[in-house]
């Protein structure tokens, strides 16, 4: 599984995502990657994904599937992403 956040880097919630990313890894072991939405890879997974709110944490699986997505600034617990990134 990969870990995936979409999101503007210059924009109101960048901050918020950035540090959310780095309090996962530290806490849990696990990583957001970030992908800035200004991107052609950020847009790409964003178009490939129909994802259109932002900021978003996507739960990629191995063969690619979409295996879950939250949407918007409230964002998950991180026992919850890091149970999704253990299936």
């Amino acid at each position: 599984m990969k870990l995936v956040g979409l999101y503007h880097a210059h924009g109101e919630y960048a901050r918020l995502l950035e540090e959310y990313a780095r309090d996962l890894e530290r806490t849990h072991g696990k990583v957001l990657e970030l992908k800035d939405l200004e991107t052609k890879e950020g847009a790409d997974i964003a178009t490939l994904y129909d994802i259109v709110q932002y900021p978003a944490i996507l739960v990629v699986r191995d063969d690619g599937g979409l295996a879950k997505v939250w949407a918007g600034v409230t964002f998950p617990l991180m026992d919850e992403v890091s149970g999704y990134a253990n299936q």
